[in-house]
């Protein structure tokens, strides 16, 4: 995006990092939308996805959610449709929920499965992995917890996983937020991905993370300071 306001909101950004509460500050005035943009964090680690020793997957809960509507589905057994609707998944089941993604059904974010439901899902394996969408137990989305994943996932629970440039790309709030809402949810997705540090990582760790919001322009932050 380069229009008139985009640039106009690169304008107010100095060539300089910035410490977690003063970009988020600075975030909220930088988005050049009229609607209410995401928040995002774009981390670059010092790591080679290549090796599996040096990758990292996991989740974590936002202390302050995401404000994004999460779309949940449930691959489960026809007992346990109930309790997944009554959680918030859009859909549950197994055979038509198959059935309706073979049909080109993928209007949703995430899909979980209780691990016996797993072995049915091959047909359509490739289509949810091209997707991301696959359900996985390092994300925590294969469970036999069903409603209680559901809900977390609703109330801000995310994934964090690194893509093969070694970058890692996080939703951590809306525009709309309060500043420190927004430095509340980014310093937990930071100090997770510090926690999880492989061992087999050797050097810089994390070489630089910038924000930005759906479509404005990026502020560097200041690493010495986390």
């Amino acid at each position: 995006m380069s229009g008139k306001k985009y640039l106009e909101a690169k304008k107010l950004i100095e060539d300089r990092y910035y410490d977690i509460d003063e970009a988020m500050d600075l975030l909220k005035k930088t988005n050049p939308t009229k609607f209410d943009a995401s928040c995002e964090v774009h981390l670059n680690l010092g790591l080679d996805p290549k090796h599996a020793d040096q990758n990292i997957r996991t989740t974590v809960s936002l202390p302050k959610g995401t404000g994004k509507d999460v779309k949940v589905v449930a691959f489960v057994d026809d007992g346990k449709v109930k309790e997944a609707l009554e959680a918030g998944a859009i859909k549950a089941g197994t055979e038509d929920l198959i059935t309706a993604i073979e049909g080109g059904f993928l209007d949703f974010d995430i899909a979980i499965a209780t691990p016996d439901q797993m072995k049915l899902l091959g047909k359509i394996a490739k289509v949810l992995g091209q997707k991301k969408l696959m359900p996985n137990p390092k994300a925590g989305t294969v469970t036999t917890e069903v409603a209680q994943t559901i809900k977390d996932l609703k109330k801000g629970k995310i994934e964090i996983r690194l893509d093969k440039l070694a970058n890692v790309h996080n939703i951590f709030g809306k525009c709309s937020f309060e500043s420190a809402d927004l430095a509340e949810n980014l310093r937990v997705i930071i100090k997770t991905i510090k926690d999880i540090k492989p061992s087999a990582s050797k050097g810089n760790y994390i070489k630089s993370i910038t924000v930005t919001t759906s479509m404005g322009p990026s502020i560097k932050i200041d690493l010495s300071k986390l």
